[in-house]
């Protein structure tokens, strides 16, 4: 791409807090952040992605990496250096970064170019900070070696707590995300029933999701008694409970929540389950304020968790949600995927968002689980996509 089109995206609006971000770089140490996730190239370019990256990363014998560098108070001399397949989209929406190569071919010709443009820009690379988890290691070899005597840190955390607190634009996303789930869930449910197998209903759920506007990500259902999320040939019989989990991706956000349904009426014992997990749920949802320490929302839960039937077989989860699963805020570390639990003991903040869980793994009546995508607001919380909460009947049950 041509220097004079790098230039005139000088003026652009930065879409992210830069001053926050220099902040957050200078606790760090950091003088250069240089980001290579899909995830955070969308959140720092403020642009899609790349159209032909979407899904995909390998291409002939390298893979696609995106490579924005971001020096500490230099906005101005920040790069983005995409691949070549994406310069037509870059040209037609030029995102913000002063200096815009859409020209790369793979990994280590991607960083290359990004270190030698850095280079020229005269910036302080003493101390350099990379995704290490997302930086592949012929592309971190060959930034060590452009860069001799830098020293590389790891700003994961920077990054999640530059993206910790949603904007307007972004919680919106996440409310189309969470009811067009909910909304798709709730087609599938009424449009199936006895004898369907789960694999036919993940498969309707992926193309509900699509033709509502989703990338479909994932859907984990169990049904009967089993407690097995895998979609397989198992059918879905009367009176057996069905509990569907997915997440589908709105412009890269993710809408993640899980909802009930039984093949005929729900019996009462079905009725007091749910309404446990729900008492669970609104307990933890009282605790989201401003203000409120994070680890609250799993003092209220357990509390709850403590006075309920089945707490034997009982669990409850709550994490951060947002361009990721499973993101910042981080409220505990003994949930299935590990990390530290860092927002625990801090204050929430209006614009967190947290994905807030109940499961019971009942050895008798299967798996019954309500998830629901929780905001922080000035006042309170915000639930997104708060639809069909209770016993949803299947498609031949009425």
């Amino acid at each position: 791409m041509q220097e004079t089109a790098a230039r005139a995206t000088a003026s652009r609006v930065i879409p992210f807090d830069a001053a926050k971000l220099d902040r957050l770089m200078e606790d760090a140490g950091l003088d250069v952040l240089v980001a290579t996730s899909k995830h955070n190239v969308q959140y720092l370019l403020g642009a899609e992605r790349a159209i032909f990256f979407d899904y995909m990363d390998a291409l002939g014998v390298s893979r696609y990496l995106p490579v924005l560098v971001y020096p500490k108070g230099a906005p101005e001399k920040a790069i983005y250096v995409g691949h070549r397949l994406e310069a037509h989209q870059r040209t037609v929406a030029p995102p913000w970064v002063p200096q815009l190569r859409a020209e790369s071919n793979g990994s280590v010709d991607a960083i290359t170019r990004a270190a030698d443009l850095i280079r020229d820009a005269g910036v302080s690379l003493r101390r350099v900070g990379v995704e290490m988890a997302f930086l592949p290691m012929d592309a971190g070899r060959a930034l060590a070696d452009a860069l001799p005597g830098a020293e590389f840190k790891d700003a994961l955390v920077v990054l999640e707590r530059l993206r910790a607190v949603k904007s307007a634009e972004e919680l919106a996303k996440l409310k189309t995300a969470s009811e067009l789930v909910i909304a798709s869930m709730l087609a599938v449910i009424a449009g199936h029933g006895r004898g369907t197998t789960k694999q036919q209903l993940a498969d309707a759920l992926r193309l509900a999701e699509a033709n509502r506007g989703l990338t479909f990500e994932y859907c984990l259902l169990a049904c009967g008694s089993s407690h097995n999320r895998a979609p397989s040939s198992q059918h879905w019989e009367q009176g057996e409970v069905l509990s569907l989990d997915s997440g589908g991706n709105y412009h890269g956000y993710i809408g993640d929540l899980a909802r009930m349904a039984v093949l005929g009426k729900p019996d009462a014992e079905l009725k007091d389950y749910l309404a446990e997990i729900e008492a669970v749920q609104r307990a933890a949802f009282a605790a989201v304020r401003p203000g409120a320490m994070g680890g609250d929302i799993y003092v209220a839960a357990e509390r709850q968790l403590a006075q309920i039937t089945q707490r034997d077989c009982t669990d409850f989860l709550a994490h951060g949600m947002g361009l990721v699963s499973h993101e910042a805020p981080r409220l505990t570390a003994k949930g299935p995927v590990p990390y530290d639990d860092t927002d625990a003991r801090q204050p929430l903040q209006a614009g967190m968002v947290v994905s807030i869980e109940t499961t019971m793994k009942h050895p008798t009546r299967g798996f019954i689980k309500l998830e629901d995508t929780v905001a922080v607001t000035p006042t309170g919380y915000e639930i997104f996509g708060e639809g069909g909460r209770g016993w949803n009947l299947g498609g031949n049950a009425l």
